[in-house]
């Protein structure tokens, strides 16, 4: 995948699994990728309907490679998902080449009002499912087959903070996972982070108008001055697949909010 500088990255015959692809940033990184050139396996668990619109998204492009697109759902809670979207993967495509673990909840929750309930989810979906998503990507690979996977973090790994507890402990050890990742399948997959900061608002702003007032409160808060969007996610995406020499980082999002 490693280009000359001025040139556009080619994709073209790799496939690609990015999980929460339906919807937010998974969606970017989905639209990213294909016009690169890969096909994608969309996945989505109660995103049908915005699933299916990026697979008709992806099968419009006009580009050489006319990429294809499948939407495959599944909760990532349930513990047979990862194996069968990756062999789902396989029997449309023959191979995976890239895994992008996106799909991810965050809900608040402090240290006295974090029930059971919310720290099994997080823990499942934001680091479980990924791990054995890796797991059986990595078990589909051919001995020769130069794989990347990524994953999506956040910058409050780094900094913890008190109000998203099982939030950030589930992504902290998504950072853990990436660096143990790395090692682990190198020298043939690449495994890396990224950790988005002020992308999108949280799902609890539920109005255009107030993700708005939120986005300009926060741009007061970061070194640049503004927010981002997911197109700078997936922009930082394609920067790690085009790498031969970047394994086991974490590249940071958020125009310094982190610092």
């Amino acid at each position: 995948m490693q280009g000359i500088k001025g040139e556009r990255m080619n994709l073209t015959g790799k496939v690609a699994l990015i999980t929460g692809a339906g919807v937010r940033i998974g969606r970017a990184l989905a639209l990213a990728v294909a016009q690169h050139g890969a096909n994608v396996l969309v996945h989505y668990n109660t995103s049908d309907q915005e699933a299916r619109e990026v697979v008709a998204l992806i099968e419009g492009l006009e580009n050489a490679s006319h990429p294809r697109a499948v939407a495959i759902g599944g909760d990532l809670r349930d513990p047979a998902t990862p194996e069968r979207l990756i062999t789902k993967g396989v029997k449309a495509f023959g191979h995976v080449d890239i895994l992008i673990n996106s799909a991810a909840i965050f809900r608040r929750g402090t240290v006295l009002d974090t029930t059971e309930a919310d720290w099994d989810d997080h823990l499942a979906i934001n680091l479980k499912a990924p791990f054995f998503l890796c797991q059986a990507f990595a078990r589909q690979l051919q001995p020769d087959q130069r794989a990347h996977i990524i994953n999506i973090a956040d910058w409050r790994a780094m900094r913890p903070g008190v109000a998203h507890m099982a939030y950030t402990a589930a992504k902290a050890g998504l950072v853990a996972l990436t660096k143990s990742m790395a090692l682990a399948l190198a020298p043939n997959v690449q495994v890396n982070a990224i950790a988005p900061g002020a992308i999108l608002p949280p799902p609890e702003t539920s109005t255009e108008e107030g993700a708005q007032e939120y986005f300009a409160r926060l741009a007061q808060k970061i070194p640049v001055k503004h927010t981002g969007s997911p197109d700078e996610v997936a922009k930082a995406a394609l920067y790690l697949l085009d790498s031969d020499f970047v394994t086991g980082e974490v590249l940071f999002v958020t125009g310094g909010e982190h610092l």
